[in-house]
């Protein structure tokens, strides 16, 4: 059974690998061709290795398209030596001390005492403003040709999906639902086209909220949207990179001991949105529902700990919510209409065999789009270049500019069909800075953006997005550490305290 399971995956991983190389010939880029559905790029400088902005991550240099995998590999085996070998120095220095240990802060940390934080925090700000102002027709265009793309995706997937399972329908339906996802239902729940939707079909009050047949016509994932804004547009976005962070994966990873430290990473690649990501999301939302209402916690129970599948199935959520309430409210209409109700018309033209094809078609992409998914959202705040925080900060203030920054890492940026192929994850420094503009605002935004770190020396972290999926494993598996922000290097000014940290309170 293993083996007939494999095969055809293997055979969707093939496809996104000769996808790749098709995009990296369409683009003229340098790129390498792999078995994940995002283009692999390579620079000649990254910020992410010396830690500090020295050279922008732009469209890779024209000329041949994909070269021969071993070399590339090659290539990229000796980056991330040399890579290595650059943070075994700064490690080094860590330890030898000098002027930096005598002012409490390691080499690798000292432009903190270098940075005038206002004047910093008031530039991040004020093109925050410019960038908002400037949004009109040609953002709302913008969306509308990327809702194009991912309904061409849909279509061709759709129209395919009775065939024997294939990379062609695989990689169409996976880039249908991840597209959906990361630049539809993420970019209008934050509200980033609330000013140029006329229509209202974009705006984030209501969209895919209210009843079951919104969010199959809005957003239809595994995720319940009301869950998603709490968890996602609340908690993830103004306490990130604290324990309050519900997606700080050194923190959730903490539970994994023995082999499964190792093995649970990739496990969690195949299945993570409606194992992890769902369930936790929903936790958030009944969270939040106990703090309006004043109702207690059940005693012993994490506020923090993230709440799996497994865990609902082996009690842990007693008092909050049950396995069975996740299953007919959450994540049971999506693997019911999703998986065995969508393709039933199939049934009726090419009877059994087009129908098990297409449920079988529609299972591989889901197991695609969470690998996609994961490595390039998981990667976006996990890593030994970024920063953790003791204690929360004022939105919009220059601290919350400052972690926005600090704890998020950037992937290639720059050109439409790289930029859908990462979901538009590739710009989540800007977009943790400014969480309500459009996907356009940031690729116009991100040269700014960095512009601005340059001058004041702040780390402003972009590699490709496998470098940085090799740096999210390592803290996952325990091998790495995310660097600590000193807590006596913050700004006062700036701290605060937030109303639901009064969960443990209540849980005490």
């Amino acid at each position: 059974m293993g083996a007939v399971f494999c095969f055809p995956y293997f055979l969707g991983l093939l496809a996104l690998s000769l996808v790749s190389a098709m995009v990296s010939r369409a683009q003229g880029a340098f790129s390498i061709a792999t078995p994940w559905p995002v283009g692999l790029h390579v620079a000649s400088h990254t910020h992410g290795e010396a830690h500090y902005p020295t050279d922008k991550l732009g469209p890779a240099p024209s000329g041949a398209a994909a070269p021969h995998f071993l070399f590339v590999a090659a290539a990229c085996g000796l980056g991330l030596l040399r890579q290595r070998r650059r943070l075994r120095r700064c490690a080094v220095q860590q330890a030898q001390g000098g002027e930096a240990a005598a002012a409490g802060l390691a080499p690798c940390d000292q432009w903190i005492a270098k940075l005038d934080l206002p004047a910093f925090g008031k530039e991040v700000h004020e093109l925050g403003r410019r960038l908002k102002a400037e949004q009109g027709r040609e953002d709302q265009a913008h969306l509308e040709k990327m809702v194009l793309w991912s309904r061409i995706c849909a279509a061709v997937g759709l129209a395919t999906m009775w065939l024997t399972p294939n990379p062609l329908t695989v990689l169409a339906l996976s880039l249908w639902t991840h597209s959906a996802w990361t630049m539809m239902g993420h970019h209008v729940s934050h509200g980033g086209y609330n000013r140029t939707d006329d229509s209202g079909t974009y705006n984030s009050r209501g969209f895919a909220q209210g009843s079951l047949w919104q969010r199959v016509v809005d957003w239809f994932d595994w995720m319940l949207p009301e869950a998603w804004n709490v968890e996602h547009n609340q908690l993830h976005h103004y306490r990130l990179g604290e324990d309050a962070d519900p997606d700080l994966l050194e923190r959730n990873a903490e539970s994994w001991t023995g082999s499964d430290r190792y093995t649970m990473p990739f496990l969690s690649m195949l299945l993570w949105k409606w194992a992890y990501y769902a369930p936790n999301t929903y936790k958030e939302l009944k969270l939040a529902d106990m703090r309006k209402n004043g109702q207690p916690l059940p005693a012993g129970f994490d506020p923090l700990a993230p709440l799996t599948v497994s865990d609902l199935l082996a009690g842990k959520g007693k008092g909050i919510f049950s396995f069975g309430e996740l299953l007919s409210r959450v994540i049971g209409p999506y693997f019911i209409l999703r998986f065995f109700v969508l393709p039933l018309p199939l049934a009726l033209l090419g009877g059994l065999p087009f129908y098990t094809n297409a449920v079988c078609n529609l299972f591989l992409a889901d197991i695609v789009s969470n690998i996609h998914g994961y490595v390039v959202i998981v990667t976006n705040h996990a890593g030994n270049d970024l920063y953790r925080f003791q204690r929360g900060c004022k939105p919009k203030s220059p601290t919350f500019y400052l972690r926005a920054i600090t704890s998020s890492a950037n992937f290639r940026t720059g050109g439409d069909v790289n930029d859908f192929l990462h979901g538009w994850l590739n710009y989540q420094i800007e977009h943790h800075c400014w969480p309500d503009l459009s996907m356009l605002a940031y690729q116009r935004g991100q040269p700014e953006l960095w512009a601005i770190c340059e001058r004041h020396g702040v780390p402003y972290v972009q590699e490709d997005v496998f470098v940085r999926l090799k740096k999210t494993l390592d803290i996952a598996m325990g091998k790495t550490n995310m660097r600590r922000y000193p807590k006596e290097m913050e700004s006062e000014e700036d701290m605060m305290v937030w109303s639901n940290e009064r969960v443990r309170e209540l849980a005490a």
